[in-house]
């Protein structure tokens, strides 16, 4: 189902998430970010910011402006107070991206054309990303590839795969470092425990 290029730096997890009843349908809760809930909270720093680039430079890309790393964007957004809600999934794993400093990518599992991989983009690989068409180059970033291409990454996820409120499967991708050792495992349990109350969780 899912396959991962060899990659010195990648430390990446992958839940595949399976609700009871469609995203439209589930209500969406913020609990409180506690130690109860997710265990200890890391704490992010600067060093840790400047590893999760180094891991989106390793294929060539450049991660700074718009193409920065999606965890930078959450927190200067949650400074702003400007997070929208769009789902629970994508909230889990909005608010776990920003206690954990990586960048996580959530889509819609029946959107992607299977066989998927993890692996860098090739020369000019794009996509568009929103409603409104717009298209970022991901050639050189480490990607969620499918038989019709790159459709997440660190960065921004795909217009063709995103959730929506019909979506009732999911895939979670954090997108981890070796640079930080456990700090992937910590966003995987902490999403786990977001989740498992509302569906069956299943790693990839």
């Amino acid at each position: 189902m899912l396959t991962r290029d060899p990659h010195p730096l990648l430390d990446a997890s992958v839940l595949d998430v399976l609700f009871s009843r469609p995203l439209g349908e589930l209500a969406v809760q913020h609990p409180q970010p506690t130690s109860a809930l997710l265990g200890a909270l890391p704490v992010v720093t600067d060093d840790d910011r400047s590893a999760v680039r180094r891991l989106l430079k390793l294929g060539g890309f450049k991660p700074t402006g718009r193409n920065k790393p999606s965890s930078e964007y959450l927190a200067a957004a949650l400074e702003r107070d400007a997070i929208p809600t769009i789902n629970l999934a994508v909230d889990a794993g909005n608010m776990v991206s920003r206690l954990s400093g990586l960048p996580i990518s959530v889509v819609d599992a029946d959107r992607v054309s299977l066989p998927a991989r993890l692996a860098i983009a090739g020369p000019q690989s794009s996509f568009v990303f929103n409603a409104s068409q717009q298209v970022i180059d991901v050639e050189g970033l480490i990607s969620l590839m499918d038989a019709e291409g790159p459709c997440a990454n660190a960065v921004k996820d795909s217009q063709r795969t995103k959730t929506h409120a019909g979506t009732r499967r999911v895939w979670v991708v954090v997108w981890g470092t070796r640079e930080l050792p456990g700090r992937t495992a910590w966003a995987e349990g902490a999403l786990s425990a977001m989740l498992s109350p509302h569906g069956t969780l299943t790693r990839l």
